[in-house]
């Protein structure tokens, strides 16, 4: 029901289920958000999820080069990167029930009958692990959320996405008419000897879903030329899918083009058509004003990132996200220096050909002296730099061992022998090392310190920050630190945990504990990135080499 162009409770929710078809990596993620965005703006009260069929619990173990990176939700869920793509785009938190794994179900379903939950049953795929598919599905169906859309990893085809597939038929089977909607990504290739596209691909993907039970309503075909009506009518008549609902998704430069792509082929009406809704136009002024400003961006910048997990571009993706957001309000024309800290030689060149370094977040030893190298050459020589997360902690590392003359200085996670452990698992009401500790997942608040280069920056006194780490600044080296004119500008409200800390001498010199990145979107770049942009384009005008 509609009342003054708004939603009312006097219906469920409704439900968009995005598969895709073909190949992988079509960009189901930037689809839903693509969508979720065009829906938003209309006045619609979304919200997402992602059911991943790999049987790891979550993503939280999974190596970056393989997964890309991990996602922290504010309520600190550890979760897929699409969930990334989701909040960048429409501004809308996730939660701990926007990402499922075949694991986490599997786990689930397992434990309770271990613990005699289940009264002696069989236990089958069908209907244990599909009901309890359709349990996390469910998780969206409350008073807030008007239309969930649900994303499904994987390729129609693989044996393991099966089961969400056997669920999403029965969840059709049991919801109301119209009350769901099918979405299928596929892949229309240009093959170049034949010079011509091929639908077949697509009528094949659509087989297999049809063989399932699930019948697409909507036909997303991602594409490098145009779709033309002819064509559009073949995918029509062979895939039974209405030729207005037949969608071209065709590539382009930057992924932010693609709402206003999806909204000039009607996607957004037809869905709304689908579920018999009226809402108001959307509203993509903003939007439109952002593609403007990149499209104008002519100062050129070149930041580098020093990590360990530079071969793939996914993991660090908020990262760089983050910073093309700061730079393109900004209006600058940004070029991301990948670095890997491992090679030595080329992080000692990175002062004559960038204008700052970040310096990203971790775990274990492979590649840190690199880090510490890149934070010490930005102490030394004035250049920006952005420490975040381990990124942070070892800019703390090289200020002990050469600032305060700390020798051997180093954190316990690198050196569980080292006479001063000036990073260390801490008790946070004693100050002191701990023997073991847990994960802080998700936000805490962080309390600032007044005419701080990170208080300005924010313009406030209190943030909300996520986190994902188990290491701290040691305490017992706070003084030693300010002595050598470091600030610690950021702490929790207690005082006991350091949040940030930066050098008041130095252009831009500040590293945050927490990960900043996961709470950057294009329309509200965080401000710290919008520090440290500021602070490289301004290092970027002053005679250097």
């Amino acid at each position: 029901m509609v009342e003054s162009g708004k939603l009312t409770r006097q219906q469920r929710t409704k439900y968009i289920f995005i598969t895709g078809g073909v190949v992988s990596s079509l960009g189901k993620g930037i689809a839903a958000a693509s969508i979720g965005l065009l829906l938003k703006s209309r006045g619609c009260r979304i919200q997402f999820q992602k059911l991943d069929p790999y049987l790891n619990v979550d993503p939280g173990t999974m190596n970056p080069y393989q997964h890309g990176e991990v996602y922290i939700t504010a309520d600190g869920a550890e979760t897929d990167l699409d969930l990334g793509h989701y909040e960048r785009f429409t501004g809308i938190e996730t939660t701990r029930n926007s990402n499922f794994t075949a694991g986490r179900i599997y786990m689930k379903v397992i434990q309770e009958e271990r613990l005699g939950s289940t009264l002696g049953e069989t236990i089958q795929v069908v209907p244990h692990i599909t009901n309890e598919i359709k349990n996390c599905i469910l998780k969206l169906d409350t008073p807030e959320v008007d239309i969930a859309i649900v994303e499904i990893g994987g390729t129609v085809g693989d044996i393991e996405s099966l089961p969400f597939l056997e669920a999403l038929r029965q969840f059709n089977l049991e919801r109301e008419s119209g009350d769901i909607l099918f979405i299928h990504l596929t892949l229309v290739p240009f093959i170049k000897a034949a010079g011509e596209l091929k639908t077949k691909p697509t009528q094949h993907s659509v087989a297999r879903l049809r063989e399932i039970g699930i019948q697409p309503q909507v036909l997303l075909c991602r594409s490098e030329q145009e779709i033309d009506a002819d064509l559009k009518r073949k995918l029509s008549l062979f895939c039974s899918v209405r030729r207005e609902a037949v969608i071209e998704a065709r590539d382009v430069r930057d992924v932010y083009e693609v709402p206003l792509l999806l909204a000039k082929e009607g996607l957004d009406e037809l869905i709304l058509k689908h579920f018999g809704l009226q809402l108001k136009k959307p509203a993509m002024e903003d939007w439109q004003k952002m593609l403007d400003k990149v499209r104008r961006a002519a100062t050129p910048l070149t930041i580098a990132v020093v990590g360990k997990y530079i071969g793939l571009q996914d993991a660090y993706k908020s990262i760089y996200e983050a910073l093309n957001h700061a730079a393109v309000d900004a209006g600058v024309a940004l070029t991301v220096l990948r670095v890997s800290s491992e090679n030595l030689a080329e992080v000692r060149k990175l002062p004559t050909k960038i204008s700052g370094i970040l310096v990203p977040g971790g775990f274990g030893t492979r590649g840190i002296d690199g880090k510490v190298l890149a934070a010490r050459l930005c102490r030394e020589k004035k250049i920006p730099f952005f420490g975040i997360c381990l990124g942070m902690q070892l800019a703390a590392v090289e200020f002990a061992q050469n600032a305060c003359k700390l020798e051997s200085a180093n954190s316990l996670e690198m050196d569980p022998s080292t006479p001063h452990a000036v990073i260390a698992l801490m008790d946070s009401q004693k100050n002191i090392r701990a023997k073991g500790g847990t994960m802080r997942l998700g936000n805490y608040p962080c309390h600032l310190v007044a005419d701080s280069k990170a208080a300005k920056a924010y313009g406030r006194d209190v943030v909300l920050e996520r986190h994902r780490h188990r290491f701290e600044f040691n305490n017992e080296y706070r003084e030693a630190f300010e002595r050598q004119g470091m600030t610690f500008s950021g702490l929790s409200p207690d005082k006991h945990l350091v949040e940030l800390m930066e050098l008041a001498s130095h252009p831009w010199f500040v590293g945050c504990q927490f990960h900043p990145e996961f709470r950057s979107s294009v329309l509200s770049p965080h401000p710290l990135f919008k520090g440290f942009i500021g602070a490289a384009l301004a290092y970027n005008r002053l005679p250097h080499g």
